[in-house]
C-alpha cells in the first residue's frame, strides 16, 4: 500500500494556500468601474502622467480658443451647431463603450485565469480516464500494472467537476463577462447589444440548455469513473472474471458517450467563448491536447512512485510505452493544429481567419511558444528510443509538455475573454498553483486507498512480465 508522505502533503497545502491568496489578490485588484479603467489607461499611455498632462493642456488650450471664437462670432448657424453637438455626443458614447469594454476585459482576467487552470486539470484527469477506458476495451496486456495509477489520477475528476460546474453557473449568473452570448440583449433585436450571429445560435447557445448539457456530461463521466473503479476493486476479491466482463461492456458504452460528449463539451466550454467563429475539427484538437496531457501525467506519477520504491512490477518497457504515447499524440496534436490553421488561413474568410489573426498579433509568444513546447521539444527528445527509458528525460519532457498544453488552453480561452489585456501574472500563476496543489492532494490521497497492483485482472501476469 502506498503511503502519502508528509512532505508531499505539506507541499500540496502550501501550493493551495499560495494559490488562494493569489486568486484573492487578483479579484481584489480588478477594476470596479470605468473611472479606475481611465486611470489604468492613462498610466499605460507613454508613462501616463506626461500624456495626460499634455492632453489636459491641449484640451484647456482648445477650450480657450473655442471660447474666444464663440465670443467673436456669437451668431452661428444653428444647424451646424446641432451637428457639432451630435458628433460630440457620439464620440462620448464611443469612448464610454470603449471604457466599458476594457472594464469587462480587466474584470474577466482573474476569472479567465481561474477558468483556464480549472478546465486544464479537469480535462487532464478526463484524458487519463479516456486512456484507461481505451486500454480496457483494447484488452491491452502491457498496461494493467498501471491501472491503479490511472484510477488515482481520475480521483480528481469529481472534485474538479464540482468546482468547474460552480464556475459555469457563476458565468450564467453574470458574475463575469467571459461568454459574450450570455450578455444582456444580445438576442433581442431592439437592444443596442443585439448580435445577429449569436441570435441565430440562440436555440443552442442559451443558458438552461448549456448548463443541462454540462451537468449530463460531468455526471456521465463521473458515474463511469466511479463504477469502473468499484468493479476493478471487486475483481481483486472475486473468484471469476464477471466483474471484469461487466467493466469491459460498460467501458465500450462509455467510449461512445465520451466521443460525443467530448466534442460537444469543446464547443460549449471553449469554442463558444468566440461565438462568431467555429472549426469542424475543434473537438479533436481539444481532445488531443488533454489526452496527451493525461498520458504525460500517468508517466510522471509512475516515475515518482517508482522512485519511492513502489510499483515493483513496472519496468523500463512500461515507461517506454508511455513515452511512445507522449511522442505519438504530440505529433497528432501538431497535425491537428496545422490542419486547422492552414485550412482557415488558406480560405481567408474574414469571420474565420480573425481567430488566428488575433492570436498571432496579440498572443505571438504564447501562440508559437506552445507549438515549440508541444511539438518541437517532444519531437527532438522523445524520438530517441533510449531516451524513452530514462526517468529524468521523461520528467523533463513531461513538465515541458504539460506547461505547453496549459499554454494551449490559455491561447484558446484568453483572447476571447480579455483580448489584448493579457499577461501571465499573479492571477494566472496563483490559479495554476491552487489547482496543482489540489490535484496532488486528491490524487496521492486516492492512491493510499487501495493496493497499487490489481490482483485478478486477466492480463495482470502478462503485464508483470512485459518486456519490449
Amino acid at each position: 500500500m502506498y503511503t502519502f508522505s508528509s512532505k508531499l502533503k505539506t507541499f500540496s497545502f502550501i501550493l493551495m494556500a499560495l494559490g488562494l491568496l493569489g486568486i484573492g489578490y487578483g479579484f481584489l485588484n480588478a477594476p470596479k468601474d470605468i473611472q479606475e479603467v481611465e486611470k489604468i489607461l492613462a498610466a499605460e499611455s507613454h508613462g501616463g502622467h506626461g500624456e495626460a498632462t499634455h492632453a489636459t493642456a491641449e484640451s484647456g488650450h482648445g477650450a480657450k480658443a473655442e471660447a474666444t471664437h464663440d465670443a467673436a462670432e456669437p451668431a452661428h448657424d444653428a444647424h451646424a451647431e446641432g451637428k457639432k453637438e451630435h458628433a460630440q455626443v457620439g464620440a462620448a458614447d464611443e469612448h464610454t463603450k470603449h471604457l466599458n469594454h476594457v472594464l469587462h476585459q480587466l474584470q474577466n482576467k482573474p476569472w479567465s485565469a481561474l477558468y483556464v487552470a480549472c478546465i486544464f486539470f479537469l480535462l487532464l484527469s478526463m484524458g487519463v480516464l479516456a486512456f484507461y477506458a481505451i486500454q480496457q476495451v483494447a484488452q491491452a496486456g502491457w498496461s494493467p500494472v498501471l491501472f491503479r495509477v490511472m484510477q488515482g489520477i481520475t480521483a480528481y475528476l469529481p472534485v474538479g467537476s464540482v468546482i468547474f460546474f460552480i464556475i459555469l453557473v457563476l458565468c450564467g449568473l453574470h458574475f463575469n463577462h467571459m461568454f459574450v452570448w450570455l450578455g444582456d440583449g444580445v438576442t433581442d433585436p431592439k437592444s443596442p447589444n443585439y448580435d445577429a450571429i449569436i441570435a441565430n445560435k440562440a436555440g443552442y447557445l442559451n443558458f438552461p440548455f448549456w448548463i443541462i448539457r454540462a451537468a449530463i456530461f460531468l455526471i456521465g463521466w463521473n458515474l463511469y469513473n466511479y463504477y469502473t473503479r468499484q468493479r476493478c476493486l471487486a475483481q481483486d476479491e472475486a473468484k471469476d472474471d464477471l466483474n471484469y466482463k461487466k467493466n469491459f461492456k460498460m467501458t465500450a458504452g462509455f467510449l461512445v458517450f465520451f466521443i460525443v460528449s467530448e466534442s460537444i463539451m469543446s464547443w460549449d466550454w471553449i469554442m463558444s467563448i468566440d461565438p462568431h467563429w467555429y472549426s469542424t475539427l475543434f473537438g479533436w484538437y481539444v481532445f488531443a491536447s488533454f489526452f496527451v496531457s493525461g498520458i504525460t501525467t500517468i508517466a510522471l506519477v509512475t516515475v515518482y512512485l517508482k522512485s519511492k520504491g513502489y510499483l515493483e512490477h513496472v519496468n523500463t518497457s512500461h515507461i517506454h510505452d508511455l513515452a511512445k504515447f507522449m511522442f505519438g499524440i504530440s505529433v497528432f496534436w501538431t497535425y491537428l493544429w496545422f490542419s486547422q490553421f492552414m485550412l482557415i488561413w488558406y480560405a481567408n474568410i474574414p469571420e474565420e481567419v480573425t481567430y488566428f489573426v488575433t492570436r498571432i498579433q496579440l498572443y505571438n509568444l504564447p501562440f508559437f511558444g506552445a507549438v515549440v513546447m508541444n511539438f518541437l521539444f517532444p519531437l527532438l527528445i522523445l524520438i530517441n528510443t533510449d531516451f524513452k527509458r530514462i526517468s529524468w528525460v521523461i520528467v523533463m519532457a513531461g513538465i515541458v509538455i504539460l506547461l505547453g498544453h496549459y499554454l494551449d488552453f490559455f491561447n484558446m480561452i484568453m483572447p476571447g475573454t480579455v483580448g489584448d489585456r493579457w499577461f501571465i501574472g499573479v492571477s494566472e500563476i496563483a490559479s495554476v498553483l491552487f489547482f496543482l496543489g489540489l490535484f496532488i492532494f486528491v490524487v496521492f490521497t486516492a492512491l493510499t486507498k487501495a493496493p497499487l497492483l490489481p490482483k485478478r485482472n486477466p492480463f495482470i501476469e502478462e503485464s508483470k512480465h512485459f518486456h519490449y
